[in-house]
């Protein structure tokens, strides 16, 4: 009795483990789909154009050496947020809109009497990008937003901070689509940062470059 129930377990296994076996082909399949449908097309772009033209123009040996974005940082400061905290609400959630993320609260580190500002007041929000998000973001601000700023005629290749990373001022969160104008209330500015790998200015200049960013007139000098 118990070889037939014994014979009739490993049975039941054997039908099952083709079953499980497809299963598991499935959800991977699926998960490999999601994955390609999901992916940013400028990460795509960087692996298989922005690589290959920066190890020849910047004579690069190793692909380790090419340099990539890390992160983007993108920040509110609002500092009527001390007489009105709703003007922050505001700002955190046109933030939160914008990069499709959850926005940190910042915090004065300081009292200013002045200003009536006391240490620990919330005065302004920030979110970090990295990955996926960080490529859609990038995608969006080039091809979308940047083109709706009034007068634009292109960026400054001065703003870098020496150590290969670039930060810009934009006046108006609502050069972004997903903010609806109508229902605005106070025009916010913000400061974007994007942080890369490079070494240098000059090779910070040509990522972001090759990226699509609409630099006016290059005036760092090779190697700085």
């Amino acid at each position: 009795m118990a070889k037939e129930k014994t014979k009739e377990k490993t049975k039941v296994q054997e039908t099952a483990k083709p079953k499980k076996a497809a299963k598991e082909k499935e959800k991977a399949k699926v998960s490999a789909e999601k994955e390609i449908k999901i992916r940013p097309r400028l990460l795509d772009v960087y692996r298989k154009e922005i690589v290959p033209g920066l190890m020849k123009s910047l004579s690069y040996k190793n692909i380790m050496q090419v340099p990539k974005l890390q992160k983007i940082v993108v920040n509110m400061g609002v500092g009527a947020a001390v007489a009105d905290s709703k003007i922050l609400d505001e700002a955190v959630k046109d933030l939160e809109t914008i990069t499709g993320q959850k926005a940190n609260i910042r915090k004065a580190r300081k009292a200013i009497s002045n200003f009536k500002l006391r240490e620990g007041m919330n005065i302004g929000a920030k979110v970090t990008l990295r990955k996926e998000k960080m490529y859609e973001f990038l995608d969006r601000f080039i091809n979308v937003a940047l083109p709706r700023v009034r007068d634009f005629r292109g960026l400054s290749d001065k703003s870098f901070d020496g150590r290969g990373n670039y930060t810009m001022g934009m006046k108006e969160q609502i050069i972004f689509p997903e903010i609806n104008v109508d229902k605005v209330t106070k025009v916010l500015g913000m400061d974007i940062t994007f942080v890369t790998s490079a070494p240098t200015d000059s090779e910070a200049y040509e990522l972001l470059k090759s990226f699509g960013f609409p630099f006016r007139k290059k005036e760092i000098k090779t190697g700085e």
